[in-house]
């Protein structure tokens, strides 16, 4: 009898081919559902005009997606623990397209920021759950890659949109680009939805394995915040999303102002530094795949790239035009591309059937970040009149990042612990 592929979850004899579909969809649906959160900042000069909005009160916006996944993210974990992130990040992405198409009929700056609040808790199931569903389908000698293919949707999603939401919001009024991102996130979540399916030996029912009691549960989710590999990725995941997220509110600002450049063609410097990212998030996470020294090697060499770029932006460098360009594509290149590796590090450092929690968890502590770098960076930016202090911020936060967790790896390679490749330690 011929067996009915759309019967079997689509796993056939060619199942190992199937992980380049699951890694297409997981990269699309990753893309779809960030589109218009990583493009408002191309939208900056239009929201300030339209809503008569500080620098502040923009950041603000940024933040307020951000806000729900402090707590949103570890649910989002949980649930990936105990169900098929088939329907888990599914179901948040359509939350997603539904929150952006009623947030087009918003009347004022609060709704706006209320639209955004819900926006940020269906986007709690995207990250964890596409990074989980394409961890479960590679070996460690290819996990890198895949992981920073991945998560080069979200740059990639963020460089389309900062090429067209600037332009609907100028033919259009900003409320089209709500519908647009909406529509697109909602196009994510069908295709995950209808083509993701589990490897064949996670396809059977979870609910068939011994819960351990709440207590053990607790204790065993605590204990994780005591490795030193967690720490690791809670200093370096704050320093540099803080690091992504100033960029992408004051790059469009900072050229306008600083350089002269018109919105135009800053806009299209954010297109370029999103673009860079897309390519910071493949080539660093397949580098870590074989660097000597693993895939915490490669975040620190991005703090390290990242602490110039913007020491670099603060000289009178970065009064220059055609240098400013450059420097934001150097820091999009890394002060994107770290997410790569970062997040195949979390994966491959979580304890066994607690990889969604772990996720969640280090995603959660980054929302921290998330929530508070807009608005901070923009309010030092309107106090002092000037980027610089904003900069500076973003340049110690990391160099002290850089320092604490530098000397850890220093004193785990010495145990052994951590040192090694993640993928020889996969063979």
């Amino acid at each position: 009898m011929k067996v009915n592929p759309a019967r079997t979850g689509g796993f056939t004899r060619s199942t190992p081919r199937y992980r380049w579909i699951v890694l297409g969809i997981a990269t699309f649906a990753q893309a779809a559902a960030g589109f218009f959160m990583q493009g408002m900042g191309a939208m900056g000069i239009h929201l300030q005009r339209d809503l008569s909005l500080s620098t502040a009160q923009l950041g603000l916006l940024f933040s307020a997606a951000g806000a729900v996944p402090l707590i949103g993210l570890l649910v989002a974990g949980e649930l990936l623990d105990r169900y098929n992130e088939r329907w888990v990040l599914g179901i948040g992405a359509c939350v997603v397209a539904a929150a952006l198409i009623v947030g087009s009929t918003a009347p004022g700056y609060v709704s706006l920021l209320l639209v955004l609040l819900v926006v940020g808790a269906g986007y709690c199931t995207v990250q964890p759950g596409g990074s989980k569903s394409v961890a479960s389908w590679f070996d460690a000698s290819q996990r890198g890659f895949a992981m920073g293919v991945r998560q080069a949707g979200l740059p990639l999603g963020g460089a389309l949109a900062a090429a067209v939401l600037p332009f609907l919001a100028g033919a259009f009024g900003w409320r089209s680009t709500f519908v647009v991102g909406g529509l697109v996130a909602l196009l994510g979540a069908g295709v995950f939805m209808g083509f993701y399916r589990r490897p064949p030996a996670q396809a059977g029912p979870q609910d068939g394995r011994p819960r351990a009691s709440l207590e053990s549960q607790l204790r065993a989710r605590l204990g994780m915040l005591r490795e030193p590999s967690t720490v690791k990725i809670m200093l370096s995941g704050t320093s540099l999303i803080s690091v992504q997220y100033g960029v992408l509110v004051l790059t469009v600002l900072y050229l306008h102002d600083t350089t002269a450049l018109g919105a135009g063609p800053a806009a299209l410097v954010l297109v370029a530094a999103q673009g860079a990212g897309v390519a910071g998030r493949v080539c660093l996470a397949a580098w870590s795949d074989r660097a000597r020294f693993g895939r915490y090697g490669c975040v620190m060499t991005c703090m390290a790239a990242v602490i110039a770029g913007m020491t670099a932006l603060m000289t009178p460098l970065g009064q220059s035009p055609a240098a400013a360009c450059i420097l934001f594509i150097w820091l999009g290149f890394f002060g994107f591309g770290w997410y790569g590796p970062w997040v195949t590090y979390v994966t491959e450092s979580a304890p066994p059937g607690k990889t969604g929690f772990a996720l969640g968890l280090a995603m959660a502590v980054n929302q921290i970040a998330i929530v508070l770098a807009p608005p901070v960076v923009g309010l030092l930016k309107d106090l002092t009149h000037s980027f610089t202090p904003a900069w500076g911020l973003l340049v110690v936060l990391t160099a002290v990042a850089l320092a604490v967790t530098a000397r850890g790896e220093r004193r785990g390679i010495g145990r052994g612990a951590h040192g090694a490749s993640p993928a020889s330690r996969g063979r």
